[in-house]
């Protein structure tokens, strides 16, 4: 992984009742198609789903939809975007996501945006993905949330050994650039398990 190409966005299917969380979203839409980022999402046209994606058209961007046959009329399927995939299940549509995805946001949300964005945490804490995981903790959103994970560590149900690293961003803006510098850390540190034992 050398370069920051996709991220692969979880959110509300909902709006929430802050104006902050539309307005987040549309900046991190905004701030990926400048960048040349493709979204990745569940392919929804509702709620912060919905916006983010609209954001990234309305800039310019590269968007992938995916969502599974069950949601399309629930979530009234976003037929703008330049990639759609329609799957038969909630499985199917995780595992496109996943691969599809060179880093993974949580923007505010349910329980499920909730529960992908676990999902990705315990993946990396089984050692089957080091993509960076990035929390958008808009006026405080998440943050209850990382004080269950500290509880969870003072507890001792996560282990040091296990721990796995949450990126948090205060605000939209700070997300591509703190994902840039995640993914460049991640490749030195690849690199460097590759130099060969003679040269060091």
């Amino acid at each position: 992984m050398t370069k920051l190409r996709s991220i692969c966005v979880y959110c509300g299917s909902s709006s929430g009742i802050r104006p902050s969380y539309v307005a987040g979203a549309q900046r991190l839409g905004a701030d990926m198609a400048a960048g040349g980022i493709r979204l990745v999402y569940g392919g929804g046209d509702v709620g912060l789903m919905g916006t983010v994606a609209r954001a990234v058209i309305d800039n310019g961007g590269t968007v992938t939809g995916i969502i599974p046959t069950f949601l399309q009329r629930r979530e009234r399927m976003l037929t703008d975007v330049e990639e759609l995939i329609v799957t038969k299940d909630m499985h199917e549509r995780k595992r496109l996501m996943f691969e599809r995805a060179d880093a993974f946001v949580a923007l505010p949300g349910g329980v499920g945006t909730l529960e992908e964005l676990v999902e990705q945490l315990t993946w990396a804490q089984l050692g089957q993905h080091k993509k960076p995981i990035v929390l958008v903790n808009i006026d405080g959103f998440w943050t209850r949330f990382l004080e269950i994970l500290d509880h969870m560590r003072e507890e001792g149900f996560i282990r040091p050994e296990t721990t796995v690293e949450v990126l948090v961003a205060s605000k939209s803006e700070d997300v591509v650039p703190m994902l840039r510098t995640a993914i460049e850390k991640l490749t030195q540190a690849e690199m460097q398990l590759h130099v060969a034992p003679e040269t060091l």
